[in-house]
């Protein structure tokens, strides 16, 4: 689960991280509010979006009097910010983040993350602040440092400490940056993050560290354990197919390409991605059914797998162990009368794998109640072929 920025900073203020005052506001009238209560010699209005890359898509003003924040609040609300993270389709703002500006002297990147290799936490730090990691870490490595955490003792301050020397911090804000990597790590720790991102973080010209940008992803797994964090989740910021696959206790996530896969398991489902990767397909989706899925759960993955127009072929893999076969085309039937006018049709190519409990059966009810569209694959190499053929050949 993602928060906005202006949540994280919430967070990391509770937690004592020097963070720069600021508030929330979802209309000009709010934001104008703001700026005259910040009272600031420079204001900055930030647009509230669930990706980076905001600045370089103009999302990020710099106003100097409450005219300009009046006139960056006007243009930020309702527009649609396209950013390398949103995809061409972008992500409309409906809410900023009006806070006081910071007199810079240098940035930093600094993020906290679990590294699934050595089942530690390891924090990553970069003298190159403000710009996508991604192309630091390919271009230029070397200047990326590490320290892996111990899980049973935490963040050291030694660590901490020759971190910040690293970044070559001046020796009066050493203490303050190893301060703050040691309240950035008990954030990550105390509220269940999966990574926790400060991009920048910067000095500042009187030697101060501040945490200018934040970014907080949480396990879901754990987020029982934080009814206040659950309370921040903005639905309108994530795709409406994987919050009604998830009512519908589905996993699924959207990959936006145009070949629908649904398959059990979740190993099969991203071999299932890669095979049809292998023979020139673009997957639109990891669906991962579950082992207990009844025919309306079949049915209600296909309605989100078409939904939308998106998908333009789907292959079906099934793996039936306690998922059985049988269902799973009883499932491929019930689509048919839900999606279609006649009941006996989808209306894009689906070819279908089923292997495993029940498989003779399923196979059976496939045969037995022809539906338009749907073709039976002899193999998991034969049936990614002939989708992506089918695909491709109505493209």
């Amino acid at each position: 689960m993602n928060i906005h920025e202006h949540q994280s900073k919430e967070i990391l203020r509770a937690f004592g991280v020097n963070v720069p005052r600021g508030k929330a506001a979802f209309s000009v009238d709010e934001a104008i509010a703001a700026a005259k209560e910040l009272n600031a010699p420079v204001t900055v209005v930030k647009a509230q979006i669930h990706a980076g890359g905001r600045g370089k898509a103009g999302g990020v003003k710099i106003a100097k009097t409450i005219d300009e924040v009046k006139t960056y609040a006007t243009e930020l609300l309702g527009k649609v910010l396209v950013t390398h993270q949103t995809g061409p389709s972008g992500k409309e703002v409906r809410r900023l983040l009006i806070e006081e500006g910071s007199k810079i002297k240098k940035e930093f990147y600094l993020s906290f993350v679990v590294d699934r290799q050595t089942a530690k936490v390891v924090m990553m730090a970069s003298t190159e602040g403000g710009v996508e990691i991604e192309k630091v870490a390919a271009e230029t490595p070397e200047k990326i440092f590490k320290e892996y955490i111990d899980p049973a003792v935490g963040l050291m301050p030694f660590q901490a400490s020759r971190m910040a020397y690293a970044l070559n911090f001046p020796p009066a804000a050493v203490r303050k940056a190893a301060a703050m990597m040691g309240q950035l790590y008990n954030v990550l720790i105390g509220k269940d993050c999966s990574q926790v991102e400060i991009n920048p973080l910067v000095l500042t010209e009187d030697d101060d560290v501040i945490a200018l940008d934040a970014k907080l992803n949480f396990d879901d797994s754990a987020l029982f354990r934080h009814p206040d964090v659950v309370e921040m989740r903005d639905k309108t910021e994530e795709d409406p197919k994987e919050l009604t696959a998830a009512a519908a206790d589905l996993n699924y996530v959207n990959l936006g390409g145009n070949v629908a896969c649904m398959v059990n398991g979740a190993g099969l489902a991203m071999a299932t991605v890669d095979i049809l990767k292998h023979y020139g397909g673009n997957p639109a989706n990891f669906l991962d059914v579950g082992g207990d899925s009844d025919p309306q759960k079949i049915a209600t993955a296909f309605k989100i797998m078409l939904d939308g127009g998106q998908a333009k072929g789907i292959f079906v893999n099934i793996f039936g162990g306690i998922n059985k076969c049988d269902q799973v085309a009883e499932g491929i039937v019930e689509a048919a009368k839900i999606i279609s006018d006649d009941g006996k049709s989808i209306p894009v190519p689906v070819v279908v794998l089923l292997e495993g409990t029940n498989v003779e059966r399923g196979r059976e009810i496939l045969k037995n109640t022809p539906i338009a569209n749907v073709i039976m694959a002899p193999t998991m190499e034969g049936g990614a072929k002939e989708i992506v053929r089918l695909v491709n050949a109505d493209n």
